[in-house]
């Protein structure tokens, strides 16, 4: 049945009927699917929207947040170049907020100096405390270190090494801003007669076995292999529970997952603390963060710089020193005054026998830092005894030396030549 005109009162068959054909004209067709369109459009664009504003909403949110919490955008870049400066999603701090907090660099705020350029004390507007290191415009040594400490620490998470908080690059401005430490460094509390006697024999131990700790991180824990290649007293760090964090990265090298050694013609970091083959020939591996270790060891047991010597023994300086007093049987004599205890002997014992290990003369004497670690905290009972260190002779005259106050057998080098001894 075909029917052209109105339909009124249609009723539908529960048992069926007949089949009921209707025409409708063409534009009305046309029209229903037209209109159908564009509710579609009207739906899929509204829902965009949506989202769209759902997206710029959470951006302005992180950014509010990440400026009042943090102290810096959240702008994140994967891969940022600057004079060839490589920066690895960190947080870029602007220069205004860092010239704010450290009240425009002002020389009351300044912490240090060093190749890098100056260190300046900041507080961020959370009220968190900062240390600022600015590199120095006219300084390329301290460009170098800048490329390199960002292309090191920026990949590194520890609790025994200073935390990198975040960088900032702009125009001709380059700094990096740090955790800030408020008790300083090590030599400023291990050389001090008025702060030595916050390091007593318990603290002592636990900075050495946090500087072992951080260590045994960057050697074989980490996904990178970093040798420091400038340990030192003070490149470590104390934070308000004297828990020691090694900093300044700037002399790091990256190693190669099976590489074991490298060797360079510039040969970098602080006399005292090389071991031979690296002030020598200029390799280095790590068992030259080793051989710096056992220098600090034995520092942190004497309260003693490693350029010390004695009145009795004007050729020894400390390591020398402490291999004589360990041949005699005499060791405890090494220690700190201070510090000294009867009760400490067998400590003391089992720490300069680590100590004098990570100093020998050869390399592949010397343990590594997995094995250093053990001796410290006795998993490893039966110590090897010591092999001779390499020796060092200085030359000077009364002028260049400084002797100590509180040990009329001590004095403290400021000039000197240094001649290394091979032993035999």
């Amino acid at each position: 049945m075909t029917w052209a005109g109105s339909l009124i009162d249609v009723q539908k068959f529960s048992d069926g009927g007949p089949d009921l054909y209707i025409r409708v004209a063409h534009s009305e067709l046309s029209d229903k699917q037209y209109w159908k369109a564009v509710t579609a459009a009207i739906v899929v664009v509204a829902f965009i929207s949506i989202l769209l504003c759902a997206h710029f909403m959470r951006k302005l949110f992180l950014k509010f947040r990440g400026e009042t919490d943090a102290g810096c955008s959240e702008e994140r870049t994967a891969k940022h170049n600057m004079h060839g400066v490589k920066l690895e999603a960190l947080p870029l701090f602007k220069f205004g907020m860092i010239s704010n907090a450290t009240k425009k660099f002002d020389t009351t705020n300044k912490l240090g100096q060093g190749g890098f350029g100056p260190v300046f004390k900041g507080k961020l507007p959370n009220g968190q405390e900062i240390a600022v290191k600015r590199l120095a415009r006219s300084s390329n040594q301290g460009l170098e270190e800048f490329m390199n400490e960002v292309e090191v620490i920026s990949r590194l998470q520890h609790r025994n090494l200073v935390r990198l908080l975040g960088c900032c690059v702009e125009h001709e401005e380059k700094m990096l801003v740090y955790e800030y430490m408020p008790n300083g460094s090590l030599d400023s509390y291990l050389f001090d007669s008025r702060k030595q006697l916050l390091l007593d024999w318990q603290t002592r131990i636990v900075v050495i076995e946090g500087i072992c700790r951080g260590l045994l991180y960057l050697h074989r824990d980490s996904r990178l292999r970093i040798i420091h290649r400038d340990l030192k007293a003070s490149n470590i760090l104390l934070d308000e529970e004297l828990n020691p964090k090694i900093s300044d990265f700037g002399m790091a090298r990256i190693f190669c997952c099976k590489e074991d050694q490298a060797n360079t013609t510039r040969v970098v970091g602080t006399y005292g603390y090389m071991p031979p083959e690296y002030a020598l020939r200029g390799i280095f591996s790590e068992k030259s963060d080793v051989y710096s270790f056992g220098v600090l060891l034995l520092e942190i047991l004497s309260g003693r710089r490693n350029t010390s010597f004695y009145h009795e023994d004007q050729q020894l300086f400390l390591i020398a020193y402490a291999w004589k007093l360990w041949n005699e049987d005499k060791i405890m004599n090494l220690v700190d005054p201070i510090i000294y205890d009867p009760r400490m002997e067998p400590d003391v014992v089992r720490y300069a026998n680590v100590g004098l290990l990570c100093v020998q003369e050869a390399a592949a004497d010397r343990p590594n830092t997995k094995t250093v670690l053990s001796m410290l905290s006795s998993e490893i009972v039966d110590l090897p005894r010591p092999k001779q260190p390499p020796f060092t002779a200085v030359q000077m005259s009364s002028s260049e030396s400084e002797c100590s106050q509180m040990s009329p057998n001590v004095c403290s080098v400021t000039n000197f030549t240094v001649r290394i001894v091979e032993g035999r």
